[in-house]
Order: C-alpha cells, then sequence, then structure tokens
C-alpha cells in the first residue's frame, strides 16, 4: 500500500468577547471558498432573518476567454478595487498541471497606488504582450459603495454570465450528537468528545453517511462518538458557489447572536470550504492539490460565546496561520 498521504488539521479555542480573537481575520483572509455549511441542533426552522442571509451570499460571475491583463487596468481597477473588493480566479484549471490565476483586492490596491510607477509598466506590458494569456475566470465583487454592480455591462463584449450560489436547506431528524463541553478541545472520558472526533463527526453528517454502524452496511462502519444525544431535528443548509468572506463574516456573526434568546442547542457550527485548485488557502500561503487539494476550517460556536475553530489542509501546504 502507498503511504497515507499527510494532512494537518489545527484546533484552538477562544471567545467571540476576547479582543485578542482571531476568528474574523482567518475567515477575512480565506478568500477562495466554493461550500458554506452550518448545523443548527435542536432547529426545525431557519429565522427569517437567517434565511434572507442565506439566500444574499451571491451573485458571482463567469467570463469565458478573459484577457489576464484586463483585471489591471486602471478601469478595472477604479471601478472595483477602489470601491470594494474584488476576487478573480481561473476556472476549470488544475493547480498541478495548468497556468492558475488567483486575484484579490489587497494586491491590486498596492499596485494602484503609483499607475506610473516602472513595476506598473512592466506587469502590464507582461500581461498584454509578452505573455498575453486569457482563462476562464469566476469573479466576485462586494460593493461597499452606494452603486451597483457594473460587472455584467463593464465585460459585455466577452462572454460572461451571472450566477446565484445553490442553497440546499434540509431538516435532519433523530440525529444522533457528540457531547461536547466548550473548554476541553481533547473531551473528557465518559463526559465529552474531542474537537478531533466532532470534526469526522461533522463530515459525516454532511455527506449524508449513515451513523449507526450496522452490521450488514457495508458502505460505512462509521458511528457517532461517545458520549452522544439524540436530538429530534437539526437544521443542516449547504451554500455552494463563489462565496465571499464578507458574506461569511455576516453569516459567522449572525450565528454568534443565535444564542441571545434561550435555545436548546448547546452549540451550533459553521464550515467553509476553499476551492481545491486555488493557488492559496489563507492569505499568500500556497496551495498545493497532491491528493485532495482540501483547505478548509469549522467553527463550533457554543451558547456561552466560546468557540473551537478547526483548519485543516492537505500534504502539499504549510500549517494553517
Amino acid at each position: 500500500l502507498r503511504e497515507a498521504p499527510r494532512h494537518l488539521l489545527v484546533c484552538e479555542k477562544s471567545n467571540f468577547g476576547n479582543h485578542k480573537s482571531r476568528h474574523r481575520h482567518l475567515v477575512q483572509t480565506h478568500y477562495y471558498n466554493y461550500r458554506v455549511s452550518f448545523l443548527i441542533p435542536e432547529c426545525g426552522i431557519l429565522s427569517e432573518e437567517l434565511k434572507n442571509l442565506v439566500m444574499q451570499t451571491g451573485p458571482y460571475y463567469f467570463v469565458k476567454n478573459l484577457p489576464l491583463h484586463e483585471l489591471i487596468t486602471p478601469e478595472f481597477i477604479s471601478t472595483f478595487i477602489k470601491k470594494g473588493s474584488c476576487y478573480a480566479l481561473t476556472y476549470n484549471t488544475n493547480i498541478d498541471e495548468d497556468n492558475t490565476v488567483a486575484l484579490v483586492s489587497i494586491d491590486l490596491m498596492e499596485l494602484s497606488l503609483n499607475l506610473d510607477s516602472k513595476k506598473y509598466e512592466r506587469i502590464s506590458w507582461s500581461f498584454k504582450e509578452k505573455k498575453p494569456l486569457k482563462f476562464d475566470f469566476l469573479l466576485a465583487w462586494h460593493n461597499t459603495g452606494s452603486e451597483e454592480s457594473t460587472m455584467m455591462s463593464y465585460f459585455s463584449k466577452y462572454q460572461i454570465q451571472e450566477h446565484q450560489p445553490k442553497v440546499t436547506l434540509s431538516t435532519v431528524r433523530d440525529l444522533q450528537c457528540p457531547v461536547l463541553q466548550s473548554s476541553e478541545l481533547d473531551g473528557a472520558p465518559e463526559v465529552s468528545c474531542q474537537a478531533l472526533e466532532l470534526f469526522d463527526w461533522l463530515g459525516a453528517v454532511f455527506s449524508n453517511v449513515s451513523l449507526n454502524n450496522e452490521p450488514n452496511n457495508f458502505i460505512s462502519t462509521y458511528c457517532c462518538p461517545q458520549p452522544s444525544t439524540v436530538v429530534a431535528k437539526a437544521y443542516l443548509c449547504t451554500i455552494t458557489g463563489f462565496i465571499l468572506p464578507e458574506k461569511i463574516c455576516l453569516l459567522l456573526e449572525h450565528l454568534c447572536h443565535y444564542f441571545d434568546e434561550l435555545k436548546l442547542a448547546p452549540w451550533v457550527t459553521l464550515s467553509v470550504q476553499g476551492f481545491a485548485d486555488s493557488p492559496v488557502s489563507w492569505g499568500k500561503s500556497e496551495h498545493g492539490f497532491w491528493k485532495g487539494g482540501e483547505h478548509l476550517y469549522n467553527f463550533v460556536i457554543f451558547n456561552n460565546q466560546d468557540y473551537w475553530l478547526q483548519m485543516a489542509v492537505g500534504a502539499n501546504d504549510h500549517c494553517p496561520p
């Protein structure tokens, strides 16, 4: 058998009220997200406010055969970069086989500070004349001003399509959930489960894997870690598309306030998966595909405002931040 690929999982705990908490920074610097899921035990229906927030996670855009130099023109920088946050990622490219591009506003803002500089001229010449590359791009823009998005009209001379993320809502009944204590990342024997056990369990729930460990089940022998409890209903929401960090910050903030009113649930989770073929994971940390391409994070939000944060990457990546 081949040696199993190395994976890295970092777990930490803090409180949202702690002024040193890193939760906002870590969400904001994980730029390229394609799936967001949250699980709320003891919940049968979403509040209208939360449901509206989920339905407003788009739009994003697909532009075919877009020249790379179009993303660094003074016009593009003036229209999008200086009026919000813009993200671009090549579509249907494999980072271990193809040329791949990822651009975020922070990179272009540094470039835009001096459009008359030799650095800008050199980059512009390289993209436009020396190596005039074209790619299919996914684009998304978070507008911080009052103007409506103009991306459809701006790229109207190219083949551009507007997309909305796909939202899947479901209620899971009689779900066996691990018992957790916010102060015990490593769990306590016969009292609470470990963070790593919860991480595996969430993967099974999101994949709709049976948790019964029945002897005649030849697909999965997985079962819920112990100790556990059965909840009558749990609400599961999954959003798939090109989802901006700003939208995830809003969702996390709303889930933090979920316990402002008394709830039966002791905790909720928010899980985010990045594009497997993104060149970076967090910030400018290089991301590799190898056998899985995973880079993801998960929040466990407790009713006392404590949280666990779990960050995972695959074999070719450095340790998460």
